[in-house]
């Protein structure tokens, strides 16, 4: 039994910061006193805390199999983050959790799996392919449609190609923009579902990224025949507190941090995309 405070950082080390863009980077942290690890579901996330500067939300990036790793992804574009992305290996970093519901692994068994993800909405994902990896044989088609803003944006570009030579996943990738040595699709993320190989009636479609992507990505995929029902969707916004407290994640009726991130979508869909909710 777990008898964490959850409002109390826990001392992590730090093993490396790597850049994985030129404004995204990966930490990498293992437990100071915890010799079992860090146990997670993908999909969840933790508050990470830099002591004299203050604490965010990040989700889990890692592989739920190696709890004695904790990885993290995100972008230097607040104050905490950028203060992340500065520290060295052997200083030590504050987390709290882990927070928050997982996506749909359980519910997808001997389903195929379509993964959609906008930017740095692979990081929160990627959990869930080192999942579907593991237990490749319990799951029908896996597809993963990424789209970034340029080829130089991509996340986690080894591991692309691996999961697409390796493990049977069909990854299909596209930009919004290129130079002339990009051989690859050219367009927003949406249009790689129409050519998709999945059965839209036996279908659990996963979604993370920036709100207008997933927006036209669920309107996509309903036209393609998947049930509103078996569209799940991540909805970080504004969380502060991980636990419910502060109201700054509230959404409509539900609180992100508490409820979420991940949702059901037609648990939503009467608020989704809805100004001023």
């Amino acid at each position: 039994m777990d008898t964490r405070n959850p409002m109390f950082p826990v001392p992590y080390y730090i093993r490396r910061v790597k850049k994985e863009t030129h404004d995204t980077f990966t930490i990498e942290l293992e437990p100071e006193n915890d010799a079992d690890g860090f146990f997670f579901a993908p999909g969840q996330f933790n508050m990470l805390y830099v002591f004299g500067v203050g604490e965010v939300p990040i989700s889990i990036s890692g592989d739920p199999a190696r709890p004695k790793t904790l990885w993290h992804t995100t972008r230097a574009v607040g104050a905490v983050t950028r203060a992340i992305c500065k520290l060295k290996r052997g200083g030590t970093l504050g987390v709290r959790g882990p927070f928050g519901t997982p996506w749909p692994l359980e519910e997808s068994l001997g389903n195929d799996v379509v993964i959609v993800a906008g930017g740095i909405g692979l990081a929160p994902l990627r959990p869930v392919l080192y999942r579907l990896i593991s237990q490749r044989e319990k799951y029908g088609n896996v597809v993963l449609l990424y789209g970034a803003r340029t080829p130089q944006d991509l996340l986690y570009t080894q591991e692309l190609e691996d999961w697409r030579r390796r493990f049977h996943i069909e990854v299909k990738i596209t930009v919004d923009s290129a130079e002339k040595n990009w051989s690859g699709n050219v367009g927003v993320v949406t249009t790689l579902i129409p050519k998709a190989q999945f059965d839209p009636q036996h279908t659990v479609a996963m979604i993370c990224g920036p709100e207008v992507m997933i927006r036209f990505t669920l309107m996509e995929l309903q036209k393609n025949g998947v049930k509103a029902e078996n569209i799940f969707v991540s909805m970080e916004r504004n969380m502060k507190c991980g636990i419910g407290l502060c109201g700054h994640c509230q959404f409509g009726p539900t609180f992100v941090c508490k409820d979420g991130p991940v949702f059901r979508y037609d648990r939503m869909v009467n608020i989704f995309g809805k100004r001023e909710i």
